[in-house]
């Protein structure tokens, strides 16, 4: 259960093996009130998309850094689990994770496991700040939804309307941008930008650039033929928001999403730095190499993590280049809150929202998630993924059960390619989440 769309998946590093560290006590946190074990969907067998792969990190110290409760306070299904994140980390060498289970039934239990930088050994703490990839293209995706259900623009509108400049425009509407079946080029699989991406990492990118470089290439397919997971389609849709409203998206994303659901730790990052407390983020190998190697199995999956190294910090790399599609941060109490408002439409109409929830398949393999406007469905789990050099996430709501799960990862792809906080979700759906919905 990887990525749906591996956008970039990375060759490997030949370099030496570092030596893993000792594994700590563990401890998390818990509120709520112990219950009977919930049941809900069986594992999917994939969950989402990435915006760009890079690299992955090594097998380091598993602790966190919550204070230890009651044995009577603590889910029946953490004993087992933990140990398992645990091995599952050092086994994918994630360097840190923070891990988020809701339900009705026993409460919030919440761990930070292993290390937040690798320089100095701090461990992952649960309010860590960390971006969080392509679940940003949920907010983007929310703001335009508002603005159709305020009649500033209907989902059936051609992006002509709005940004001349986009080929086949006339024929493009806004629904199939936030559906990824515009078939535009995605930018983010240029290999000049991508040269560009290592060469500067913290070069600043202007989102009027970003679409400029996909216009260069042919599209996938006519207007509504396919499905084509694009950052492009979104970057667009967060200039089109900009224009009608005449503000910048992060005040959008401020006035209408973070600050009515009260997520204070949340923000669309406009410069490389991130709020403190934060979690370094993590990667092995460069953006151009990445475009070209695939998911790794066995012998392969072996010889990359064996030859892997050491990996290299890239919490400054500069976020801008994804915008709308990727640059925001947040933290996992700010995403316990988005998750349901946004799997249910707190902040939508319900006629809006049913328009959200039809989704559209993703491919034709058994068990690959649909994807609706800016949100996919991952067998009754609705929210998104999100990935980006140094840092991996899942947010996901079950509308049945109302149970929760955020995870997010300070390593976007591990050696043998697997998309951590995606691996680490399998693994909770899995052990905690397994049969019929209830």
């Amino acid at each position: 259960m990887g990525p749906l769309v591996p956008e970039r998946n990375g060759p490997l590093v030949r370099t030496r093996l570092p030596r893993p560290l000792p594994i700590p006590e563990r401890r998390a946190r818990h509120t709520g009130s112990p219950r009977r074990r919930v049941r809900l969907v069986a594992v999917p067998a994939a969950l989402l998309l990435s915006l760009t792969a890079a690299a992955p990190a090594p097998a380091t110290s598993v602790r966190s850094d919550a204070p230890a409760e009651s044995e009577q306070s603590v889910p029946p299904f953490a004993e087992t689990l933990t140990p398992e994140l645990i091995a599952l980390m050092q086994r994918l060498r994630v360097p840190g994770a923070i891990v988020s289970i809701r339900t009705p039934e026993w409460g919030t239990w919440t761990t930070a496991l292993g290390t937040g930088n690798l320089a100095d050994g701090t461990p992952m703490r649960t309010e860590d700040h960390m971006r969080v990839g392509s679940i940003t293209k949920t907010f983007t995706g929310t703001i335009i939804l508002r603005l159709v259900q305020a009649g500033e623009l209907s989902l059936d509108d051609p992006v002509a309307e709005f940004r001349p400049d986009v080929p086949d425009g006339e024929h493009i509407t806004i629904r199939q941008l936030l559906q990824m079946t515009s078939g535009l080029y995605n930018y983010t699989e240029d290999p000049d930008f991508n040269r560009a991406l290592d060469e500067h990492p913290q070069a600043p990118w202007t989102p009027d650039e970003l679409p400029a470089i996909a216009f260069k290439h042919p599209s996938y397919f006519p207007p509504g033929g396919g499905f084509h997971y694009s950052n492009t389609n979104t970057v667009l849709l967060g200039l089109i928001a900009e224009k009608l409203t005449g503000r910048p998206l992060a005040e959008l994303f401020q006035q209408q999403i973070f600050g009515p659901l009260g997520m204070s730790e949340s923000s669309l990052a406009d410069d490389t730095r991130l709020p403190l407390p934060h979690a370094h983020g993590y990667e092995f190998i460069g953006n151009v190499e990445s475009l070209t190697a695939p998911v790794l199995t066995d012998k392969d999956a072996a010889w990359a993590d064996w030859s892997a190294g050491n990996p290299k910090d890239v919490t400054d790399a500069n976020p801008s280049w994804a915008w709308a599609a990727g640059a925001a941060v947040s933290t996992v109490d700010d995403l316990l809150r988005w998750a349901p408002a946004l799997a249910t439409g707190t902040l939508l109409s319900p006629e809006i929202q049913r328009e959200r929830l039809t989704f559209v398949p993703t491919s034709d393999r058994p068990g690959a998630p649909g994807y609706g406007l800016a949100i996919a469905d991952f067998s009754g789990f609705l929210g998104h993924d999100g990935q980006l050099p140094g840092y991996n996430s899942f947010v996901g709501y079950n509308p049945q059960s109302g149970a929760t799960i955020v995870v997010l990862a300070n390593l976007n792809q591990s050696p043998d390619g697997n998309a951590p906080a995606d691996e680490l979700t399998k693994l909770i759906l899995a052990k905690v989440f397994s049969g019929s919905p209830s």
